[in-house]
C-alpha cells in the first residue's frame, strides 16, 4: 500500500479550511491518499479525511528555529515527523517557511554530503517544461561550493520530475560575461566550469527567468527570493492590467471575448496555484512548500507535485548525484 502524504493543515494563510479543501479534493481527483496533521478543536470538519492529531501551531510571524525547539507537538513537526518514521512518503506545508525548513531539516536530517538543503522553484515556461530556480530562499548567505551542490541538486531534480537527459544549467548574475557578477558569482562560475556532470552553459541573467534559456538557475537564496518574489509581483501587475485595459469600453471588451479563450490557458500555466509548490532538496526525505497564500486549488497541487516527487525517486537520485564518494 502506497503511504500517504502528510499534510500540515494548520499552515497558510486560509488554513484550515483551504488546507482541508484542497486535501480532500487531491484524494477525490487526483487518487492520493492524504493524512492531515492538526488540532482537532481548530481544523473543523476533516471532510473524512485521516487525522494525526497534534496540540500546537506554529504561526507565520515565529521564529523558526525557536519555534520548532519550543513546539514539538506542532503540525509541522508532526509532519515531517511521519516521514521520518516511514508513516508518510512526503510532507506538504504552506505554513511558515522557515520553520516548514527547520521541522524538515531537523527530522528527517540531510542527505550524506550536503551542505545545506536548498529550495528549488519552478519557473514556468508556457508550451514547456519549466526551470527550476535553485535556491530560492533557502540561504541567504552562500559559498560557492553550496552553489555547486544547488547545481547538482537541481540537475538531478530535473533529471528526475521532468525527464530531461542532461539539463542545461545557468548561473544567475548581472551579465553574460564569465567576467561580471560579485565575488560569490565568479568565483562559483569557475567552480561549475570545472564541475564533472553538470551541464554548464555559464551567466544568465534576470532577464531570463521567464522564458530561460537554461533547464536550471543557480543563486543565493536571497537573491533567488528577490528575484521569485520580484517576477511574481510582474506577472500579477501585467495580469490585473490587461484585464482592466479590457473592461474599458465596449470596443476592448469585444476584443477581450475573441482575446481570453487564448489568453486564458497561458495565464493559467503562470498562476502560482498551478505550480503547487517548490521543493527542498538535499534531505533524507521529501518536503514540498507551498505558497502562503494558497487556495484549495494551489494545496491540491502542492499535494500532486508531492506524489509525482515520490514516483519519481527524485531523493534517491538526488543522493547519487551529490554522495560523497562521487567527488
Amino acid at each position: 500500500m502506497t503511504l500517504p502524504i502528510a499534510v500540515d493543515a494548520m499552515g497558510g494563510d486560509f488554513a484550515p479550511a483551504e488546507v482541508v479543501a484542497g486535501a480532500r479534493r487531491a484524494l477525490d481527483e487526483l487518487g492520493l491518499s492524504v493524512t492531515l496533521v492538526g488540532v482537532p478543536s481548530l481544523m473543523g470538519d476533516p471532510l473524512g479525511l485521516d487525522v494525526v492529531a497534534c496540540s500546537e501551531v506554529i504561526s507565520m510571524d515565529e521564529d523558526p528555529a525557536s519555534s520548532v525547539r519550543k513546539k514539538k507537538d506542532s503540525s509541522l513537526v508532526r509532519s515531517a515527523e511521519l516521514v521520518r518514521d516511514a508513516k508518510a512518503c512526503a510532507m506538504v506545508s504552506a505554513g511558515n517557511t522557515g520553520a516548514t525548513m527547520a521541522s524538515a531539516l531537523l527530522r528527517m536530517g540531510r542527505l550524506p554530503g550536503v551542505i545545506r538543503p536548498c529550495i528549488a522553484t519552478p519557473l514556468p515556461h508556457p508550451g514547456s517544461t519549466p526551470a527550476i530556480l535553485v535556491d530560492a530562499g533557502a540561504n541567504a548567505e552562500c559559498t560557492p561550493e553550496m552553489l555547486v551542490q544547488f547545481a547538482q541538486l537541481g540537475t538531478a531534480f530535473a533529471q528526475a520530475h521532468y525527464g530531461i537527459a542532461e539539463p542545461k544549467v545557468g548561473l544567475l548574475s548581472i551579465g553574460e560575461e564569465p567576467t561580471k557578477g560579485t565575488p560569490l558569482v565568479k568565483a562559483t562560475h569557475e567552480l561549475l566550469s570545472a564541475t564533472p556532470g553538470i551541464n554548464f552553459h555559464g551567466n544568465v541573467e534576470g532577464r531570463d527567468l521567464i522564458p530561460s534559456p537554461v533547464d536550471v538557475i543557480v543563486t543565493d537564496g536571497f537573491t533567488g527570493n528577490v528575484a521569485l518574489k520580484t517576477l511574481e509581483g510582474a506577472l500579477r501587475f501585467i495580469f490585473a492590467t490587461l484585464l482592466g485595459v479590457i473592461d474599458t469600453n465596449d470596443v476592448t471588451r469585444d476584443a477581450g471575448a475573441a482575446l481570453l479563450e487564448h489568453l486564458m490557458p497561458i495565464a493559467s500555466e503562470l498562476t502560482p496555484e498551478q505550480q503547487g509548490g517548490a521543493m527542498l532538496l538535499g534531505l533524507e526525505g521529501i518536503c514540498v512548500i507551498s505558497h502562503g497564500s494558497s487556495n484549495a486549488t494551489a494545496v491540491m497541487n502542492a499535494i500532486r507535485v508531492a506524489g509525482e516527487l515520490e514516483a519519481d525517486g527524485v531523493v534517491e537520485k538526488m543522493r547519487l548525484a551529490i554522495r560523497p564518494d562521487k567527488n
